[in-house]
């Protein structure tokens, strides 16, 4: 990680917002709500015409080396990240599939690996940090990137900070602008329309989005919904002030979570 200034700039601005919370798994929503809101204007107004535009022009097998090229990227922080968590065989199978990909899928444009059966088990510094022993954290609107929580926000502060793939394809910042446009742009195409089921499965999006993405989170890492009522510690009360339980004003079913993922914005798989 080259600074810790990102880290110590989220723990301030969360010190700032945990002011009446109504959930208690969301004590910062004030600023969660105005986050989500600029997100998805700049979602509606922005990235989703681009996403619109480059589904219409582009042919559809280049989007899909497009977007294979990124998901290859992912394997190789997969790799480490399976390395740091003491997963040998996921690692095994992430470092296998980078090789396919690269040596034999045109540096990732084609997916080999999924059709040679490898599995696609995408891991983030998130997840680390929870086997480490982070396994509850408060939900986070992070700019950009939508949905998250602090600490899978913290683990996407620290993987972009550091010396990842990506930056073999870049060289400054206006290349840096033009690969993560390519990257959101991709990746926003991949979920058009799902903002209007969701305008029809829900009253408050803001909420749904919340849980749904809350509780796709807990069934990954093997934790309890944290939708439910629960009396778990919170790693993040060591940040901040004991936020007072409260009910969910959810609109999101508790059962089946995973099969209504949260709609994403540009890089949420980023993390």
């Amino acid at each position: 990680m080259r600074s810790a200034k990102p880290l110590i700039a989220i723990a301030a601005l969360l010190t700032g917002c945990a002011s009446a919370p109504t959930t208690a798994y969301d004590p910062y929503e004030p600023y969660n709500r105005a986050m989500y809101t600029v997100n998805d204007k700049a979602d509606q107004w922005v990235l989703q015409p681009a996403a619109k535009g480059y589904q219409k022009v582009v042919p559809s097998p280049v989007r899909t080396g497009v977007s294979n090229f990124f998901d290859n990227l992912k394997d190789v922080y997969s790799f480490a990240f399976n390395i740091a968590r003491a997963e040998p065989e996921k690692a095994a199978n992430d470092f296998m599939r980078v090789a396919i990909n690269t040596g034999f899928g045109l540096f990732g444009l084609i997916d080999i690996a999924d059709q040679a059966g490898l599995k696609n088990n995408k891991t983030s510094f998130g997840d680390v940090l929870a086997s480490w022993g982070w396994k509850n954290s408060n939900y986070f609107v992070l700019p950009f990137f939508g949905p998250s929580t602090v600490r899978d926000g913290a683990g996407l502060t620290v993987s972009l900070a550091g010396p990842g793939p990506e930056r073999h394809f870049y060289h400054n910042t206006g290349e840096a602008v033009a690969f993560y446009g390519v990257y959101g742009v991709s990746t926003r195409a991949k979920y058009l329309g799902v903002e209007g089921l969701l305008d029809t499965a829900a009253v408050d999006r803001y909420s749904y989005t919340r849980d749904v993405f809350m509780q796709m989170r807990a069934k990954q890492l093997g934790q309890p919904d944290p939708t439910q009522s629960s009396d778990n510690l919170n790693l993040d009360e060591l940040m901040d002030s004991p936020a007072p339980a409260g009910k969910s004003d959810s609109s999101a079913p508790a059962a089946h979570a995973s099969e209504s993922p949260a709609p994403k914005t540009a890089a949420s798989a980023a993390q």
